[in-house]
């Protein structure tokens, strides 16, 4: 017998019994869809995880410091270009940043504010995911020059104690950071002690200001959204280093160490180094290498990974739920397919009779199991992106992060066919058995039956 013919055959003898298998499918239904979904509920749980993840930072990049205690070591461990050449050397390294924190006071008119100052190479601007809102991100500048994060303004208070700072009033001052000119004192210890007697009796000067260009302000982000970048103020790393060392000469640059007379090192140092590493994997292997140099190296991956894990537990649990029901399906898929075969006794015999191979017989019945977990698939996945949609919109109109990390639900292309494919396969597993048995009928004796 020619496979179309037992196709059409198999079709054909499904729909002689509608009610029973319109109830079959639907068994089939709804076990697709349930797994359908309680798997695409994981997956979108995870996804959303990683979305949010990845806006802390990226996630193959290694942060190192220096060692939180180094009494216990005879050499201090200094970041300095030494160690990163060390570190550009090792293997998976794509490249090293080098990151320079200071503080600085910044003045106009009667309002000062305190900014966090963080100097960066410019290359590493390019790969920041900062949104400009004015002007640009430092770079090819001739001189220092300042890009302002967008919370920056809400740190500069009103000096002349009218009017109150933003954490009492709730409104930003009136300053415009790309327009209007912004003084900036290097030397706060200076500032702070200006006016008073030095150990002489002597008033002490206060110490120069400073007209800092501003290249650039970053965009306000929604009303319920957070920037990492928005407290601080960030600059060229190479512009920064000489204008210090011009400001303070002789003197130790603040957050930079001294030799045990005091005196300053003639070295900048850094405050922390950014590895980028080739590939995730490869992120938890160099920051124990790093940590064994005696370094305090810090990543997101351990936490990832670790994450990653309870959320494959939960997808486990969730698939296996949706699971149970596509068993019940194919339970009645077998009880379908056995009730079949009772009432198709003497039809069986007479294919028998007539020399039709045992082949073709199994062959039927199984098909038939196939088509009642094709046709089920099928209609079960177009109802679990009906079912995903409808749960997207709600958990996007209960948290607005749900609506734009992709949505609480997701269905990939693999899912699809995966689904539709096991759907077929227990299908025809369920019939596997029923089939063997009208393959071993006896012929004389189904002929016999009424």
């Amino acid at each position: 017998m020619k496979f179309l013919d037992l196709l059409r055959m198999s079709s054909s003898n499904l729909w002689k019994r509608k009610v029973r298998t319109i109830l079959t499918v639907l068994g089939v239904v709804i076990g697709v869809a349930s797994i359908v979904v309680m798997v695409s509920l994981g997956l979108g749980l995870s996804r959303s995880l990683m979305a949010q993840y990845e806006s802390y930072g990226s996630l193959t990049q290694v942060t190192v410091n220096e060692p939180w205690d180094d009494s216990s070591s005879e050499e201090v461990k200094r970041l300095d270009q030494k160690l990163i050449d060390e570190i550009l050397a090792m293997e998976h390294v794509e490249s090293v940043y080098p990151m320079l924190r200071t503080q600085a006071l910044a003045k106009y008119g009667s309002y000062e504010g305190y900014l966090q100052l963080q100097g960066l190479p410019q290359a590493y601007f390019e790969d920041l995911d900062i949104k400009v809102g004015e002007g640009r991100l430092p770079g090819n500048d001739q001189n220092l020059t300042f890009f302002y994060g967008c919370q920056v303004l809400q740190d500069f208070y009103n000096s002349k104690g009218s009017g109150g700072s933003y954490w009492q009033t709730g409104v930003l001052p009136d300053i415009d950071l790309m327009k209007d000119p912004i003084f900036v004192i290097f030397d706060m210890d200076a500032y702070y002690a200006s006016g008073t007697p030095d150990e002489n009796g002597q008033t002490q000067k206060p110490p120069k200001k400073y007209l800092i260009e501003t290249c650039g302000v970053e965009a306000s982000p929604g009303e319920d959204e957070w920037s990492q970048y928005g407290w601080y103020t960030y600059c060229d790393i190479d512009e920064l280093i000489k204008e210090l060392k011009k400001i303070f000469k002789n003197k130790r640059i603040p957050g930079q160490p001294a030799t045990k007379t005091g005196k300053p090192y003639k070295e900048i140092f850094y405050n922390q180094l950014l590895v980028n590493v080739d590939s995730m994997e490869n992120v938890v292997p160099l920051q124990k290498a790093l940590t064994d140099l005696g370094y305090n190296a810090n990543s997101q991956a351990e936490w990832v990974e670790s994450e990653q894990k309870t959320m494959g537990y939960i997808q486990a649990v969730l698939g296996g739920i949706g699971a149970v029901s596509l068993f019940v399906a194919a339970i009645g898929i077998t009880n379908t397919m056995m009730m079949s075969i009772y009432e198709r006794t003497k039809e069986i015999g007479v294919m028998k009779v007539l020399g039709c191979d045992l082949r073709n017989i199994g062959s039927l019945f199984l098909m038939e199991a196939g088509f009642i977990g094709f046709i089920g698939g099928v209609i079960g996945l177009i109802l679990s992106f009906i079912l995903s949609v409808v749960i997207n919109k709600v958990a996007a109109g209960a948290n607005e992060y749900m609506a734009t990390s992709g949505g609480i639900s997701y269905i990939p292309v693999w899912l699809v066919f995966l689904s539709l494919v096991f759907a077929v396969m227990v299908g025809m597993v369920a019939g596997f058995f029923p089939a063997r048995r009208a393959m071993r009928l006896s012929p004389l004796a189904a002929i016999r039956n009424e």
